[in-house]
Order: structure tokens, then C-alpha cells, then sequence
């Protein structure tokens, strides 16, 4: 049988200011704070990751703020576009949202579906688009109730600087389908039903910048470790420079560089954000692997104090 992902694991990002972040994801987007930990290689920085009220796969976005670090250029080689899917009938509902707090926002139509095309608080680009699959959010927060919240990932939108070979690879290796082709996107579908529609550029985009406002890689789903170190073998295989596998906590990574510039990880779904706090009590706590642990007391107080906070416009 044919390997597939059932579609994206979850995407990382650089950012600037943890606080600032913190206050988009959750505040205007009400997405749950799921771990507050750190970049396991470079423990001065957060790691912070946003989702579900599980931090399922395909819901979860994490990122790595830098205070001071430069911005970035999105273009070729990353991923361009990171889609969300709301529920059904809430279109008119997060128009008016993102407006309120101030947020330009573009109406776009790709592949016959309204989105809401806008930037976060660090330049990222974000779209909104209404779809039937995945199930609803159980999680509210500020002034998004359950059945209006984000469902995880509707898909990406990847910009090569090689598409011809980075569709062979989402095709022919990751076993995704192609099921289009509109203006200068192709669209990809995997089994999934979040984080399971993928459109690539068809022409070459000029490469972009990594820093703040950017993606830093993309993560495809692996159902266990056994299908995970099939992935590993199979890329290697194909002559792809894949890394080890590494021990993330809550997933299990390895990492490639595919020819139209973009990192890819492939990620296993265990063992999950509740292996080391209460699945209530998600994100509240600082957690470090147990190799930081006695650096505790340090890395706190290298760190930005952040909390999750209700918006004032949430107040009014």
C-alpha cells in the first residue's frame, strides 16, 4: 500500500514579541495556548504552541519569538499562506471580528471558496476559509464561543522556487492527490480532514527571507513511530538528506529540505501535550525537558512573562 500523510502535523513560525503573539492566537483568534516550553536548542527562546483544545494535530501552530530579530521576506521556499477553517455560517461572524480589532482584511475566492485573506501582528499571512470537514472547536475564549472558533488547519499555501519538484514530492512521494488547477495554483488533497489542502504556486517564486513574520517549516502527520521511521527510510531512499529522528516531547521529528526550498518535518501524533501536564492545565506552566530542569530558575528569567489575556476590544 501506498504511504500517505493524512496532511499537515503543524507549522512553525518566527516571530518578535512572545506577548504580541500570545494576544493574536489566543486574544483575537481564540486558539488555545496548549505548551509553553522552550526551543529545545536554543533554550533562551520560547517555544510556544497554539491549537484545539488538545493541541491536536492539525490545529497546532507554534512559534519561536526573538525579541529584535529581523523581519523577514516571504517568498520562495516557504510556506506562503497558512489557512484556517471555521465552521460553516461563520464567515460574517470573523469578517467583523478581524475588523474590530483593526485587522486589513482582503475577500479573495480560490477554487470556488470565499476566504479572508490578512497578516497577523508580525507580518504573517493568514486566510479563513469556511469548510464542512473536521470537527468543531470545544474550546472558547474572549469573544470567539466554541461553535464560531477555528476548527485547526484548513491547509497552506506553499510558494517553491522549484514547483514542478516540490509537486512531485507532495504527489508521488507524500501521496497526495492533485484535484485542480486555477490561475497559478495547483490544489493537492490528502486523506485528512484538517490541515488536508495544499496549493502550490505553478510558477517559480523568488526566494524569500527567513526571520520574524515568516514560516519556519512545515510538519507532515505520522500515525506512529513505526510509520514514522518508515517515512525516514523511504526518504532516504529517494536520496533525500534526512535527519535522525529527534525526540520533540510531544512528537517524534525528522527533517528535510525538499528542492523547492520549503523544510518539511514529518511528525508522529503521540505522544501528545497532556504526557506532562493535566489536559486542563494545558500551557499554564513553563515546561522544560527534564535535561533543563535544574537551569530552571535561568531560563526563567531570561524569558519574557507572557499570560493569556481577555482584549480589551473583548471587553467592551
Amino acid at each position: 500500500m501506498t504511504q500517505r500523510t493524512t496532511g499537515i502535523h503543524h507549522i512553525t513560525v518566527f516571530v518578535q514579541s512572545a506577548q504580541a503573539t500570545v494576544d493574536f492566537y489566543s486574544g483575537v483568534l481564540g486558539l488555545r495556548l496548549v505548551k509553553k516550553t522552550i526551543n529545545f536548542d536554543a533554550p533562551e527562546v520560547y517555544h510556544l504552541y497554539f491549537g484545539d483544545e488538545k493541541g491536536s494535530p492539525g490545529t497546532i501552530i507554534t512559534f519561536f519569538p526573538s525579541p529584535g530579530s529581523r523581519r523577514g521576506r516571504i517568498g520562495g521556499g516557504q510556506v506562503g499562506i497558512t489557512t484556517y477553517a471555521i465552521p460553516e455560517g461563520s464567515y460574517d461572524f470573523w469578517h467583523a471580528r478581524l475588523l474590530r480589532f483593526g485587522i486589513s482584511v482582503e475577500t479573495r475566492e480560490h477554487f470556488s471558496e470565499k476566504v479572508l485573506h490578512f497578516r497577523d501582528n508580525s507580518g504573517l499571512l493568514l486566510e479563513l476559509v469556511e469548510r464542512a470537514e473536521g470537527s468543531a472547536s470545544t474550546w472558547s475564549f474572549g469573544g470567539v464561543p466554541a461553535d464560531k472558533g477555528i476548527k485547526g488547519f484548513g491547509g497552506a499555501v506553499l510558494y517553491s522556487a522549484f514547483p514542478e519538484k516540490t509537486a512531485h514530492l507532495l504527489e508521488q512521494v507524500l501521496g497526495m492527490e492533485k484535484v485542480g488547477q486555477e490561475g497559478s495554483y495547483a490544489r493537492y488533497k490528502t486523506a485528512g480532514d484538517l490541515g488536508n489542502i495544499i496549493d502550490i504556486n505553478v510558477k517559480p517564486i523568488e526566494y524569500g527571507a527567513g526571520g520574524a513574520g515568516t514560516v519556519h517549516h512545515i510538519a507532515w502527520r505520522a500515525k506512529d513511530n513505526e510509520e514514522h521511521a518508515a517515512w525516514r527510510n523511504k526518504l532516504a531512499g529517494l536520496g533525500y538528506q534526512v535527519t535522525p529522528i529527534v525526540d520533540r516531547q510531544y512528537f517524534n521529528a525528522l527533517y528535510f529540505r525538499e528542492e523547492g526550498g520549503i523544510l518539511f518535518e514529518i511528525a508522529t501524533d503521540p505522544p501528545g501535550f497532556a504526557r506532562d501536564e493535566p489536559a486542563g492545565k494545558l500551557g499554564e506552566k513553563l515546561m522544560l525537558p527534564e535535561w533543563y530542569e535544574e537551569q530552571r530558575a535561568l531560563i526563567e528569567a531570561n524569558l519574557e512573562p507572557i499570560e493569556v489575556r481577555v482584549l480589551e476590544e473583548d471587553k467592551e
